[in-house]
């Protein structure tokens, strides 16, 4: 049954956002291991469609939040306000009450704001007045940031971005792919899609990616990775072990979308350089020799054997 309701998903999707199936298969691997995604890249590449889409095609609630310097953080989280009539203290929910919120160009808001957001990543639930709101189940957050025209904007420190379970590019189409985009219009955007899942049905599908097994050999793979970036030149600060946490329980969610209950290497080398590319800090000589984070990652895979 998780099986099924896993590729439902990604084929709703798929009626969205064209030629792009790695891209969704990570966001729907994010959201069956209960984490969360960073989507980078230029404008107008379809990362707002693709969180749009993902939250479409579940029953749950969707937020969204075009993030600005102007953004306060009670407008995220909640605050109290006094009820006129009786002077208590009432709780008004922020947007971050829904399933699925996407935050829309993260690095354009203030650090104290982003400081709210990413609290309630790890949190999953809202303190106020001593009294603790959790947030629904399940609770996803998608993040977007523009590379490019970065002036005015806040950069996430790597502290930060160490609690995006992923980070992903959705790259250009191909010729064929934008024709056929073109013809599409705005005829199946992502508002105009269906749930074709539950929120319990993915919660199911949580739970399942939990049970999912990991053999000895590929937990020293992960290891062995995970070492050579903490003894790597390029490297000033490898992975921590929260990444080494990160990159199996996302693999063993990818073995649910590919309708397994066990890992195989082939998964880990696949998610590596998406789980583990934004944890890192490089030296001055790897920021010169790896603009793009992933070819560090992939290099370093070149260098462990695998199981």
């Amino acid at each position: 049954m998780e099986f099924a309701t896993v590729k439902a998903i990604i084929e709703n999707v798929e009626k969205v956002i064209i030629g792009k199936r790695l891209q969704i298969e990570l966001a729907v691997t994010a959201m069956v291991a209960g984490g969360h995604v960073l989507i980078e890249d230029v404008p107008g590449v379809g990362k707002t469609q693709l969180a749009s889409a993902l939250a479409a095609s579940c029953s749950g609630t969707f937020n969204r939040l075009q993030l600005t310097p102007d953004i306060m953080p009670g407008d995220i989280t909640g605050f109290s306000m006094i009820k006129k009539d009786t002077g208590e203290l009432e709780f008004k929910e922020g947007a971050a009450f829904c399933n699925f919120l996407l935050a829309d160009e993260i690095n354009r808001c203030s650090p104290k704001s982003q400081s709210a957001l990413l609290e309630i990543m790890e949190e999953r639930q809202v303190s106020m007045d001593k009294i603790v709101h959790p947030l629904p189940e399940p609770f996803m957050i998608l993040a977007t940031q523009n590379p490019v025209e970065t002036f005015g904007t806040y950069h996430l420190p790597e502290a930060q971005m160490d609690r995006f379970l992923m980070k992903f590019s959705m790259g250009y189409p191909t010729r064929a792919q934008e024709i056929q985009i073109m013809h599409k219009g705005r005829e199946d955007m992502a508002d105009s899609l269906k749930s074709v899942v539950s929120c319990e049905d993915v919660l199911r599908a949580i739970e399942r990616a939990e049970n999912v097994k990991t053999s000895e050999a590929v937990e020293d793979y992960i290891m062995d990775i995970v070492e050579k970036s903490r003894n790597n030149e390029n490297i000033r600060l490898g992975v921590s072990p929260r990444g080494s946490m990160a990159l199996r329980k996302a693999a063993k969610a990818y073995a649910i979308v590919n309708s397994r209950d066990y890992v195989i290497p082939d998964d880990i080398k696949l998610l590596a350089p998406y789980v583990l590319g934004h944890r890192l800090m490089l030296t001055p000589q790897g920021s010169s020799r790896y603009t793009d984070r992933y070819e560090l990652i992939k290099d370093i895979l070149s260098e462990v054997v695998t199981v």
